[in-house]
C-alpha cells in the first residue's frame, strides 16, 4: 500500500509531532527548522511539544568546478565543516575553499539577519536538540546540520522529518541519536512528490512563523 501523502507542510509537521509525543513539555528541548521549507514543519511540532522554535541555518559549500558536490558546509554560528574525502580527492587548496565559505557565509548572515533581526542564536549547550526539515532526499544538508551542531555542545541531536528515501533515513542514525521519518517510501522520487502542496515557504513567512513561536499561546 502506498504511503499516505501530506496536504502541506502545516498537515506534516503535525503529523511529525505526534511521533516525537515522548518530548513533549520538556525543559531541555530545543526545536530547530532548517530554513525555509524545514520551519513550517518545525513550527507545528515545536507548537505540539511545548518547546522554543528557532532556525538552524546551513549553506552547503559546493565544490569549485563541482558546485552540486558539497565539499563541507558552514551554519549557524559561524561553524564551518568539511567533507575531507571530498576535499582531499579533489585536491581543493585552502584558499579556495575560503573564498566559497566567505561568499556563503554573506548568505548566511543575510538570512540570519532576515530571520533574528539582531537576536542571538539559542544556546544548545546541553540541550535536547530537534532538528526539522521537510524531507530528505540525500540529507546532505541535515548531514552537514547535525555535524555543525555537534561542535554547540548539545547534549543530544534528533533528527525529525516527515518524509525520507529510506537509504537517508537509516544512514542518518550513523550521524545523529535519533532519527524520526513519518513515512520512508520506495521509490522515493522526490521530496515534493509526497506533499499536495509544496509552495516555496518565503523569508517573510519563516520570520512570521518565529515571531508567532515566541508569542504566549492562548487557552482554547
Amino acid at each position: 500500500m502506498s504511503p499516505v501523502r501530506f496536504r502541506d507542510r502545516t498537515d506534516a509537521g503535525r503529523r511529525l509531532a505526534e511521533k516525537l509525543a515522548a518530548y513533549a513539555d520538556r525543559p531541555d528541548i530545543v526545536v530547530l527548522g532548517l530554513p525555509r521549507g524545514g520551519v513550517p514543519v518545525a513550527f507545528e511540532v515545536a507548537r505540539a511539544l511545548a518547546a522554543p522554535l528557532d532556525v538552524f541555518v546551513v549553506r552547503k559549500l559546493g565544490a569549485p568546478g563541482h558546485e552540486e558536490l558539497a565539499m563541507g558546509a558552514v551554519a549557524t554560528g559561524g561553524v564551518r565543516v568539511l567533507n575531507d574525502e571530498v576535499v582531499h580527492g579533489l585536491g581543493i587548496p585552502e584558499d579556495r575553499i575560503d573564498a566559497v565559505a566567505a561568499r556563503e557565509l554573506q548568505e548566511l548572515a543575510r538570512r540570519e539577519h532576515a530571520y533574528r533581526d539582531g537576536r542571538a542564536p539559542p544556546d544548545v549547550t546541553g540541550k535536547t536538540v530537534i532538528l526539522v526539515d521537510d524531507g530528505l532526499a540525500t540529507g546532505a544538508t541535515m548531514r552537514a546540520a547535525v555535524r555543525a551542531l555537534k561542535q554547540k555542545g548539545p547534549q543530544r541531536i534528533v533528527v525529525a522529518v516527515p518524509a525520507a528515501s529510506p537509504d537517508t533515513c537509516a544512514g542518518l542514525n550513523a550521524e545523529a541519536d535519533e532519527v524520526v521519518c513519518v513515512i520512508t517510501p520506495e521509490p522515493f522520487v522526490a521530496v515534493g512528490y509526497w506533499y499536495d502542496d509544496f509552495a516555496q515557504t518565503t523569508d517573510a513567512k519563516v520570520r512570521d512563523l518565529l515571531l508567532l513561536a515566541r508569542q504566549p499561546r492562548r487557552e482554547s
